[in-house]
């Protein structure tokens, strides 16, 4: 019985390595579990034969490796990793998109756990808060999802029907231009209506019908609760990113294509610029600005969005934020209700004389109004 269980603590222990995905030499395994390589080559066959499909290669850098099989076989995982991967499943439970398969995948991972691990799994407790802005998430079906992530890994062009929340058809966050359309929002990019950012002109009214999109799919990403894909649109020979849960793809794909490079530093800057209304070259806004606030940094940091804090002292700080506008970054960097002392630019100085004069005759039950508007009657 000892050396059954000293055979299985070894073919355990083998099996540790081979799921680290490189290739083992048989000296390097021999010298790692402190076995001969006859014993190595035993412990092979014997994991073939329990299903688990360790590969061969031979010459001088050949070696052992584990290759994914048709079929799972059990999986091995310290204590760490299975608390790590339970804790992993959890979070993406409170998804509106993979949530159920979640949830059933972690309860599948828990009846295998010793019950040491399934007390301390069982402890965890995780909410997904959504930022405030974010929009309302719509579930994107696993299978959607996978085959976005096949054709991307396969670097095969995609056909697919793009629909709105109705089921009609929708426009794309494209580069630049600012739409307001029916169905259609600027490159902006938080997608504010039932459609989506077109690139210099408007894109389909919400309902049409069109022929189906074809793009080569780069990059499969998540912001703010949606999943998008972003991919180099064959018919407009720009780069858009499409929103996954109103993706229909449509077969056969292909054929093959060489991957484009992104504008900008990767993708992570790319969709932010998406969704900032940038150029490629930059995730800047239109309007920046620099200010010194009575407030300790700490108190700021939370609330600056993508803006920079740097502590000054202990109650005082600055800051840089960008916004659309200046009187609407003068609007934002009101709200911290603080002392303000404007660096710059100019522009901003008059931002905040334009709303001090609104407030100013606000508070004294007049209507201020702008160069060029008429008062309301």
């Amino acid at each position: 019985m000892r050396s059954m269980q000293k055979t299985s603590a070894r073919l355990l222990a083998l099996l540790s390595l081979l799921q680290t995905h490189r290739d083992w030499s048989g000296d390097d395994l021999a010298g790692r579990l402190g076995i001969t390589p006859r014993t190595v080559r035993r412990d092979i066959d014997r994991l073939r034969e329990l299903g688990y499909p360790v590969r061969a290669t031979k010459g001088p850098s050949g070696g052992y490796r584990l290759d994914a099989g048709a079929h799972l076989p059990p999986l091995l995982f310290d204590d760490g990793q299975a608390v790590a991967l339970a804790l992993a499943l959890r979070s993406a439970a409170t998804d509106e998109t993979i949530g159920e398969d979640a949830a059933r995948a972690l309860v599948a991972v828990r009846q295998v756990m010793p019950s040491r691990l399934r007390r301390r799994i069982d402890t965890l407790r995780v909410t997904a808060v959504r930022p405030p802005g974010a929009g309302s998430a719509s579930p994107v079906g696993t299978q959607i999802l996978a085959e976005l992530g096949r054709v991307i890994h396969a670097r095969e062009e995609l056909r697919f029907d793009y629909g709105d929340d109705d089921g009609g058809a929708a426009g794309a966050v494209g580069v630049t231009g600012v739409s307001r359309a029916a169905g259609a929002v600027g490159v902006t990019g938080v997608s504010r209506a039932a459609g989506a950012v077109g690139v210099t002109g408007v894109s389909r009214a919400a309902g049409a019908v069109g022929r189906p999109r074809r793009v080569q799919p780069h990059h499969l990403v998540t912001w703010r609760g949606r999943w998008y894909l972003v991919a180099w649109d064959l018919d407009r020979d720009d780069w858009r990113t499409f929103r996954a849960d109103r993706i229909r793809p449509r077969t056969p794909t292909g054929p093959r294509f060489t991957p484009r490079e992104l504008p900008g530093e990767d993708v992570a800057a790319f969709v932010a610029g998406r969704f900032r209304g940038t150029d490629g070259s930059t995730t800047d806004w239109p309007c920046r600005g620099e200010v010194v606030l009575g407030l300790p940094a700490e108190a700021v940091a939370p609330f600056a969005r993508d803006g920079i804090v740097e502590e000054l002292g202990p109650d005082r700080c600055r800051l840089t934020l960008g916004s659309w506008s200046w009187t609407g970054l003068a609007t934002t960097i009101g709200h911290f209700d603080a002392d303000i002392q404007v660096i710059g630019p100019p522009e901003l100085t008059g931002a905040f004389a334009e709303l001090a004069a609104r407030y100013a005759a606000a508070a004294a039950g007049r209507i201020q109004v702008s160069p060029g508007s008429t008062p309301a009657p």
